[in-house]
């Protein structure tokens, strides 16, 4: 295994990670909001659950993609063989790749431009928006590296990560 291979797999890791720590923090928001109520404290926690869903759902893009865990619909794939397969296969990859590209370069400008501009939430925590806004960013680059990582392997005939692990994610561990 290459340095570079096992740097974009840490990435992806980490990314998945950050992730779940985000989808920590949205539950510990709610049980903080449970418990509240109890003591008759109101504690608003729909600003910070969102900020939290919406970074846990970007950064975990790269690594639920690469392990085969995202919905794909895969029936004009599975009808192809060969050549046409990997052709068929690197449009699609290409495709996502190229938009996914163009949302992360506007991502980034909105964070850009949030700080910029100093926007703040207009909720109870007001947060800068570019605090929120640049996990939203980061996830968008780290999956078109993903998408970049997934059309090289393509190209070079190997076969798919994501077709690879689906088969593990599908079976489940131990399963023969």
């Amino acid at each position: 295994m290459t340095a570079v291979r096992r740097a974009l797999d840490t990435l992806y890791l980490w990314s998945g990670y950050v992730a779940a720590v985000f989808l920590v923090a949205i539950a510990a928001t709610i049980i903080a909001q449970i418990v509240g109520r109890f003591f008759g404290v109101a504690i608003d926690s729909t600003e910070s659950a969102g900020f939290s869903m919406a970074a846990a759902t970007f950064l975990g893009l790269a690594h639920t993609f690469k392990q085969g865990a995202h919905i794909r619909v895969s029936l004009l794939v599975g009808l192809t063989k060969g050549r046409v397969r990997q052709a068929v296969e690197l449009w699609s990859v290409g495709f996502g790749a190229a938009g996914m590209a163009y949302f992360s370069y506007w991502a980034g400008d909105l964070v850009y431009y949030s700080y910029v501009f100093h926007e703040i939430s207009p909720g109870l925590l007001a947060v800068p928006f570019w605090i929120p806004r640049l996990a939203m960013a980061l996830g968008g680059v780290i999956l078109t590296i993903a998408l970049v990582d997934e059309f090289i392997r393509i190209l070079t005939g190997a076969v798919p990560s994501y077709e690879a692990n689906a088969e593990t994610v599908l079976s489940g561990p131990g399963d023969e």
